[in-house]
């Protein structure tokens, strides 16, 4: 039985040009880069020409950049390393942001601070206007995701981010499923924005934050005074030698496949696939029909447990959640399709695609969407 993986937006493979660049630096360049001999400036000097690479991506400075162990530290850093200069004050958010941002938020009113949850409509788009309107004399941050990663809704930053210029108000993004999109900061108009190695077919235990000058964070972890005095601790050498050139590979499109960048290729397969899985009686699309990642399709199943199809599914070989991994262990619907309005008579699963996916891979998935799907609505 051939084993179909469908979670890339919970993790992707390594590529392997990335672990090829990696592999040297757990051997042969092992040096400390705060060291002062030769071996230990060299390798310092491989971290800083991969914190250029990383800076010209996303048009910004080198110095901007700071490397982390992850998308879930990035966040910590940006809104509590904002939370924690200002002292007091309101940050607005949304309802469907990831676990992250959300707990991090929570953990910020249990100190005083206040947060306002802006509301999302069906699809799970979020109205600049209402960010606008939550605004408040004491808001001292916005922190909007980019991109869903229950729905693979794409959120209007550059609108939001205008909206906060034009208040004098820090914007940070969690772009962390974004990593196929448009990731200039400066057109973006985002003063703070994260990334995770593990989605973007990088590293595990690597990420960065994007810190705009002029925007003063709080560290949250001290010591040794690494990456601007923002992240001590001995940095993860392989991790950020890997993270550059996956960000690189990642935004030029993946390889060229029968003439189509890698991208254009996996829209075209989202498309179809998900009208394969909408041709089942008793189901529905789960997000926008069009702002929405080329990875992503969540489909809704009527009178069907998302857990118990999920189960099946990897019982015939095929991967896919029911929700974000971070928040797996809640069986519970989640807070993005409740914020959505799905009725929790609806299952919902989330397939995302990724390199190398075929379509006769995503036939044999929607044949056997189909049968399982039946069969639990039979016994129901």
């Amino acid at each position: 039985m051939k084993l179909i993986y469908l979670d890339h937006a919970s993790s992707t493979p390594l590529d392997p040009r990335v672990l090829n660049a990696m592999l040297p630096y757990f051997r042969q360049h092992y040096a400390n880069p705060s060291s002062f001999h030769d071996p230990g400036r060299n390798v310092k000097e491989v971290v800083e020409r991969c914190r250029k690479k990383v800076a010209e991506i996303l048009q910004a400075q080198p110095e901007e950049i700071i490397f982390t162990s992850g998308g879930t530290e990035s966040i910590n850093l940006a809104i509590k390393g904002v939370a924690l200069v200002k002292g007091k004050g309101h940050i607005i958010t949304s309802q469907i942001e990831h676990p992250a941002v959300l707990e991090t938020c929570k953990y910020l009113e249990r100190r005083g601070f206040t947060v306002g949850y802006v509301k999302v409509d069906k699809s799970g788009m979020i109205n600049p206007a209402s960010v606008e309107k939550a605004i408040r004399k004491d808001t001292i941050l916005i922190s909007i995701m980019y991109a869903n990663n229950e729905l693979g809704t794409i959120q209007p930053i550059i609108n939001i981010g205008k909206i906060a210029q034009r208040h004098q108000i820090p914007f940070h993004t969690d772009a962390c499923q974004a990593g196929m999109l448009e990731l200039n900061v400066q057109k973006l108009k985002v003063d703070l924005l994260t990334l995770n190695g593990a989605k973007i077919y990088g590293p595990k235990g690597i990420g960065i934050l994007y810190q705009r000058k002029g925007i003063s964070l709080e560290p949250l972890i001290h010591g040794g005074g690494q990456e601007f005095n923002l992240r001590s601790g001995t940095e993860n050498v392989p991790g950020i030698v890997g993270f550059a050139p996956a960000l690189e590979l990642i935004q030029k499109g993946g390889e060229k496949k029968g003439g189509k960048k890698e991208t254009q290729r996996l829209i075209l397969l989202r498309d179809y696939f998900t009208q394969n899985l909408l041709n089942i009686p008793g189901t529905r699309l789960v997000g926008h029909p069009t702002r929405r990642l080329p990875t992503f399709v969540t489909v809704a199943f009527q009178d069907v447990d998302a857990e118990q199809l999920v189960n099946y599914l990897s019982l015939n070989g095929i991967y896919a959640s029911s929700g974000s991994a971070c928040a797996s262990q809640n069986v519970e619907q989640s807070h993005v399709l409740k914020a959505i309005g799905l009725p929790e008579s609806w299952g919902a699963v989330r397939f995302s695609l990724g390199n190398g996916i075929t379509k006769k891979e995503l036939d044999d998935v929607a044949k056997t969407v189909k049968k399982i799907v039946e069969r639990l609505r039979e016994v129901r």
